[in-house]
């Protein structure tokens, strides 16, 4: 929750953060690409410092430094500066993702995993619905840096209910709750990890799957400002809080139906979800031709909806084939490729939100996780393991 109330900020107080810094939207591009190349850089580090040092030191440091990141951010006079601290608030929090997967394959099932990660969402979506309300309630009265002043500190009142939690958490043997998906144990080393065909299968199938991610995460208020004519106030409290509340319904049900359906092999479960998921991302491509911003706005939750089911399910396939010994490592893979992947689109879809609008970023954006899912079956995900079977 602390990570996306931190990191979603930004994205709703985008109009005010322009008229400030007097930015185009591929500016406001380029600081989100700041965060984001620098968040995907950092996630392997992170992965291998997690498989290292354990869970509970580095996210005590992870969002004790990203809390202070976002203090500044609030605090910055100008463009560079904002560049900096974002950059810095995605060094940090590219530990997030790792450190809850390796919760999940340290202290849940193969079968479980899947809606584990629905749960993390959860925690994400409270934190993005947050971030666009307080936004729309603060910035009119206060501006828009005292969002940052007031929630950046959440971080370290955190840490000491974390540490204390972590304590009690069981320790975890290397091959506690394996699910091999084919192979038979796993790999020794990180270099073992990073050989195997199939985590760069899933990287790839992250690369493709979550652009829809990144567009509505960031966004969803500059859209409804620029194509449906409200205001940044009106659009965040209105309308831009409803799709990640849709997004938490979908990790939940890609989560409960791959566990449902595990009995036909873990892996297979999820990728099935996958597949229907991508078939129906397809209708994102409608959503400029919505004719209302209601209407629009339930296309984009729709979209949102359907990502999160498909990545709740990539998200916990390295689980099931590194176990806890090795997933922080192959877990930050797929976190690393997401956040190059949007420093890489982020200032383009900015040009084209200048030049044209977002009418070509829907479209494209509605068959990309077709392309992913089909790289997971050319893996070989589609189908039973030998030791499911």
């Amino acid at each position: 929750m602390l990570n996306a109330l931190d990191r979603n900020l930004l994205a709703a107080v985008q109009p005010s953060l322009r008229q400030q810094f007097d930015l185009s939207n591929a500016q406001y591009g380029d600081v989100v690409a700041a965060f984001s190349l620098v968040y995907g850089c950092s996630a392997p580090l992170m992965g291998f410092l997690l498989d290292r040092y354990g869970l509970t030191r580095v996210a005590t440091c992870a969002v004790g430094l990203w809390s202070f990141a976002s203090v500044m951010t609030g605090m910055a006079r100008s463009f560079p500066a904002l560049l900096g601290w974002r950059a810095l608030l995605g060094f940090a929090e590219s530990a997030a993702l790792p450190s809850s997967g390796k919760a999940y394959a340290q202290l849940l099932h193969p079968e479980e995993r899947s809606l584990g990660t629905a749960t993390n969402q959860l925690g994400l979506a409270v934190g993005s619905v947050g971030a666009i309300l307080l936004a729309g309630w603060m910035t009119p009265r206060w501006g828009w840096q005292s969002n940052f002043l007031i929630t950046g500190p959440l971080g370290w009142l955190w840490i000491p209910f974390w540490v204390s939690t972590a304590r009690r958490m069981p320790a975890a043997s290397a091959e506690a709750g394996f699910q091999g998906a084919g192979l038979k144990k796993p790999p020794e080393d990180a270099r073992g990890v990073l050989r195997d065909m199939r985590l760069w299968a899933l990287v790839a199938a992250n690369l493709l799957t979550m652009p829809l991610y990144s567009l509505w995460t960031n966004w969803t208020t500059a859209y409804l400002v620029r194509e449906r004519g409200l205001n940044e106030s009106a659009a965040n409290l209105r309308f831009a809080w409803i799709p990640p509340v849709l997004a938490t319904l979908g990790g939940a049900a890609g989560g409960w139906t791959a566990m449902r359906s595990a009995a036909q092999g873990v892996q297979r479960s999820r990728y099935r979800v996958c597949l229907w998921s991508a078939a129906g991302l397809l209708s994102t491509a409608a959503i400029p031709f919505m004719p209302s911003a209601g209407l629009a706005t339930l296309g984009i939750g729709l979209s949102f909806f359907l990502t999160l089911a498909i990545s709740v399910n990539v998200y916990a396939m390295p689980l099931d084939l590194y176990g806890p010994a090795r997933s922080g490592l192959a877990f930050s893979m797929l976190t690393s490729i997401y956040g190059l992947m949007q420093a890489a689109i982020s200032p383009q879809i900015g040009r084209v939100v200048d030049g044209i609008g977002f009418t070509p970023v829907c479209i494209a954006g509605s068959v990309c996780p077709l392309s992913g899912v089909l790289v997971l079956r050319l893996a070989g995900f589609n189908r039973k393991a030998e030791d499911e079977s």
